[in-house]
């Protein structure tokens, strides 16, 4: 089992493009930690943001009464994916793993493929 470091160098090193990596409290919008990003991607304020987002896809999931669960939400940039994946099990509810990729390196069925298996690695 991994602890949130682990997690995030494995993130880094094991997908192909990746740019970023943290891992997000998506009640408080906090950032739990971080590896990678730079002055042109602030892992906090990526934090923050796509805080919102996923609070506003539950939010529109409810008012349609839909059951079903969020696995991953995919937002691509001219030169960046940007990827969260909510993370569910014992002590993980509430949190999103989120990574940026590189759309000219990053291979995005292996990155959706390796996040998930990630996940299933991390020990909260």
């Amino acid at each position: 089992m991994a602890n949130t470091e682990t997690t995030l160098k494995e993130a880094m090193t094991s997908i192909e493009g990746a740019l970023g990596a943290a891992l997000v409290d998506y009640t408080s919008g906090m950032a739990l930690g971080t590896l990678g990003g730079g002055k042109d991607l602030d892992l906090a304020v990526a934090a923050a943001g796509n805080t919102d987002v996923v609070r506003a896809k539950v939010r529109t999931m409810e008012l349609l009464g839909m059951k079903d669960e969020i696995e991953d939400i995919l937002i691509t940039l001219g030169e960046q994916y940007h990827l969260i994946r909510l993370l569910r099990g014992r002590g993980k509810n509430g949190l999103f793993l989120y990574l940026a990729l590189d759309r000219g390196r990053a291979n995005l069925a292996m990155a959706r493929h390796q996040l998930k298996r990630i996940e299933t690695e991390l020990e909260m």
